[in-house]
């Protein structure tokens, strides 16, 4: 997907939408592979990013294609990405891999051809496009995981079930590609993604639905969670399919993370910035190094204030506004101050990038008129949405993994409530059910 240029969005009839356009900027650079990818001494070998961290710079942003030109210039092999669209059920399409120059950094370039007359295609169709696919089932999940950010991030948009969204812009064949390759691709690697925070474009861009805000509703979204900052320019510097593959397997943001850099490799964006190189870079390198301070071993904050003045009306909406400015968790403990005057400590956990919005929301929502932060290490379980078919629909289940005993198996609560009042049984049958389906699965 290419980055796009405001000024020039398509027309809201064209089926493939504002993210999708190979056409738009010309670029002369004829088409090459990239530096990496005929070059089997270059090549990266599977599994070599285990143990290492896997960095996206991206001062100009990032969509889909640049992310996998970026992994194909690092020396993730051409074929691993060919063997994967190769095994799912689509056709009417051809991938040039080339290069392109921005203010002179050569980078490499990943365009999805796409015949006339694709079809729309909605969440349900692409999920069941992957499970009958060949994909290995990691490169499955990985597309899966990606493909489900996407469809929560739409339906969230237009208020309607994740089942029934259609992907006017994301659904085309190109989205599909840039899912999957990058799947294909990350798996292969196997190193913890880490994304850089990532400029946020203004004005509006043309689509299926009418005329949207930058950034893109969907792709905000999509990005709970990792930092943003203000682009500076009118422009969609983040698509969301890109915004969907970060959000979905990025472990956190970061302005550099403290590693030892082995490998680099580089993905263009279509348009030409004058400002900027429009580029994203792919560093793979060893984790740790020299810190500049004990800053760069923090990964989160907890952020607190002492109330004696709240109801507990109150200090619920105060835990909610939190939650909602980006806070991981939010609670209010009872605690006795002085003068034996009975109170509440407010208290919300959340990242590094967020602990600033999270305090400012602290000290205009409470009657507080200070905020504590301290900044912590999380030791985490890894964990990702396994996607479950159950007699009352599709369930997403929160799987934890790792090295501390047996699996966490837990099904959305939400998705659940949403499945029994539809079905008229039960919330606990739901749960029961889809638990059961997961545990099958994951056996």
């Amino acid at each position: 997907m290419a980055h796009e240029d405001p000024t020039t969005a398509h027309d809201p009839g064209h089926p493939l939408g504002h993210e999708h356009d190979h056409a738009h900027a010309h670029d002369p650079t004829p088409a090459q592979g990239p530096r990496h990818a005929h070059d089997k001494e270059a090549e990266l070998a599977r599994g070599e990013g285990k143990g290492k961290l896997l960095y996206l710079d991206a001062p100009s942003g990032l969509a889909g294609d640049m992310i996998l030109a970026a992994l194909l210039d690092l020396g993730v092999p051409r074929a691993v990405v060919e063997t994967a669209l190769a095994s799912l059920p689509l056709s009417g399409y051809r991938v040039e891999v080339g290069t392109r120059v921005r203010h002179g950094i050569v980078s490499a370039s990943f365009d999805v051809h796409v015949d006339a007359g694709q079809p729309l295609r909605g969440y349900s169709d692409i999920r069941a496009m992957l499970e009958q696919s060949d994909l290995s089932p990691a490169v499955k999940q990985r597309a899966e995981r990606t493909l489900h950010r996407l469809g929560t991030a739409e339906a969230k948009v237009h208020r309607v079930p994740i089942d029934h969204v259609h992907f006017h812009e994301v659904g085309a064949v190109d989205a599909i590609v840039d899912m999957v390759g990058s799947a294909a691709a990350l798996d292969y690697l196997g190193a913890a993604l880490v994304v850089s925070p990532l400029p946020m474009g203004r004005g509006f861009v043309r689509a299926a639905h009418g005329v949207l805000p930058l950034p893109a509703p969907a792709t905000v979204e999509c990005l709970f969670g990792l930092a943003t900052f203000d682009g500076g320019l009118d422009f969609e510097f983040v698509t969301p399919t890109g915004a969907a593959i970060v959000g979905a397997h990025a472990e956190r943001s970061a302005s550099w993370p403290a590693m030892t850099p082995l490998r680099v490799g580089w993905g263009a964006g279509h348009a030409e910035l004058a400002d900027r190189p429009n580029v994203l870079r792919a560093v793979l390198g060893m984790p740790g190094g020299p810190a500049r301070d004990d800053q760069t071993r923090f990964t989160h904050a907890v952020l607190e204030a002492n109330v004696d003045d709240a109801s507990g009306e109150l200090a619920a909406s105060w835990v909610e506004a939190l939650l909602g400015a980006g806070a991981l968790d939010a609670w209010a403990t009872p605690i006795t101050m002085k003068k034996g005057r009975p109170a509440l400590t407010i208290s919300a956990l959340t990242t590094i990038a967020y602990a600033g919005a999270v305090a400012d929301v602290m000290l205009r929502e409470t009657t507080s008129l200070g905020v504590r932060r301290y900044d912590v290490v999380r030791s985490e379980r890894p964990r990702h949405i396994e996607m479950v078919e159950t007699p009352y629909g599709n369930i997403p289940v929160k799987v934890a993994l790792g090295p501390y005993g047996p699996p966490q198996i837990k099904p959305e609560f939400d998705a659940c409530a949403e499945a029994a009042r539809a079905h008229g049984v039960p919330v606990r049958e739901v749960l029961r059910v889809a638990l059961v389906h997961a545990s099958r699965k994951l056996a």
